[in-house]
């Protein structure tokens, strides 16, 4: 076999101490951190030390049995963060466990923040969430995107497209993050890997931001890569030798699946235009990676307030009850799918059909 060889030449990234210093004190611009300028100083020295000799994960252990090399040392964080998928994986596929659905608002809008406003997808999540906890036999965890506008400490940080170097680079769950000599912690997707592996059904519901999904909405899609075809053994590359990853795949990969066979609905909104774009895209992403679509319900686009004031939306939205009743019904639709999903009376018609060419 020949060995394919990663491509390097991008421009060096390496910043100066100075530089560094410099980046770290804008973190405390403000002036009650002004009594705390020496404690600042000492920090840096230490953050500058981590960064300058590339600490990313400092703190290892030995990956035990179940992995290809048991004893390569292993991120905790990951390992950990592994542990919780496999637990909600677990807690899914126990025939005895509840149903669950995740509902999932991707506006970045709140009135706890600028805005000053609620989003109407909030509004729309609710009555959602509010017909499912009618029906008996049903949990609801709702992941509320727009926190990474209005709460402390929320991030998803941007996907490094590491399956685009080799499929197997890219780990399940990703292990790109926490990168502590960078200073890009506090990750978010730790804690929504496992919400996502515990869900029986997913609904997003969502606005259109200029033709495309909200920024938040889209970054938490881009770290999804990972759940399919992600390579869930860390030690089988070496960690993230690309080297090893590339070898790896000209094997032969199986192309793991892991949130398959999940049932979704979706309700996109919009007062002007692409609605139907970000539906289709929605659509088309989640049966990519092997999800079901609850039906033709299911699944709606709509236009609240067509071309109208955004100081009156939210009024538009009361008097649209099409649309209200539209979101109840993919709720409603959803909850019908799960039913016949564990009851093994729904599933997906290629399921175990060979691809040719998975991506």
């Amino acid at each position: 076999m020949t060995q394919i060889v990663p491509r390097t030449g991008m421009p060096d990234v390496q910043i100066g101490k100075k530089e560094f210093a410099k980046r770290f004190r804008d973190r405390f611009f403000d002036p009650a951190f002004a009594k705390n300028k020496k404690a600042i100083a000492e920090i840096i020295e230490s953050a500058w030390d981590g960064y300058d000799v590339y600490r990313k994960n400092p703190k290892k252990v030995r990956a035990g049995k179940g992995f290809a090399d048991p004893d390569l040392m292993v991120p905790v964080e990951w390992l950990e963060t592994r542990r919780r998928i496999m637990a909600a994986e677990a807690r899914q596929k126990n025939p005895k466990s509840p149903n669950r659905i995740l509902l999932i608002n991707g506006s970045m809008r709140s009135d706890q923040s600028c805005p000053g406003e609620m989003s109407k997808s909030w509004r729309l999540l609710t009555l959602a969430r509010e017909e499912i906890a009618k029906v008996k036999g049903f949990e609801v965890e709702v992941l509320d995107l727009s926190l990474l506008t209005s709460q402390y400490g929320r991030l998803i940080h941007p996907c490094k497209a590491c399956v685009s170097t080799a499929q197997p680079l890219c780990h399940w769950p990703c292990s790109c993050y926490p990168n502590f000599a960078m200073g890009q912690v506090n990750d978010w997707m730790a804690d929504i890997y496992p919400m996502w592996a515990a869900a029986h059904g997913v609904m997003i519901v969502t606005p259109v931001n200029w033709y495309q999904a909200p920024a938040g909405l889209k970054a938490m899609i881009d770290r999804l890569v990972c759940a399919d075809g992600g390579n869930p053994d860390f030690t089988s590359t070496g960690g993230k030798d690309p080297q090893a990853a590339k070898d790896l795949e000209m094997k032969g990969w199986d192309y793991p699946r892991h949130l398959a066979g999940r049932v979704f609905a979706l309700a996109v909104h919009g007062d002007a235009a692409g609605v139907e774009n970000l539906r289709r895209i929605l659509t088309d992403w989640l049966c990519d990676i092997g999800f079901i679509q609850a039906g033709h319900k299911s699944v709606m686009g709509t236009y609240i307030g067509y071309l109208g004031t955004y100081a009156e939306n939210h009024l538009d939205l009361d008097k649209d009850e099409g649309t209200q009743d539209d979101v109840k019904t993919a709720a409603k639709s959803l909850v019908q799918a799960v039913r016949l999903m564990r009851a093994g009376k729904l599933a997906q018609p290629d399921a175990g059909l060979h691809e040719a060419r998975p991506k």
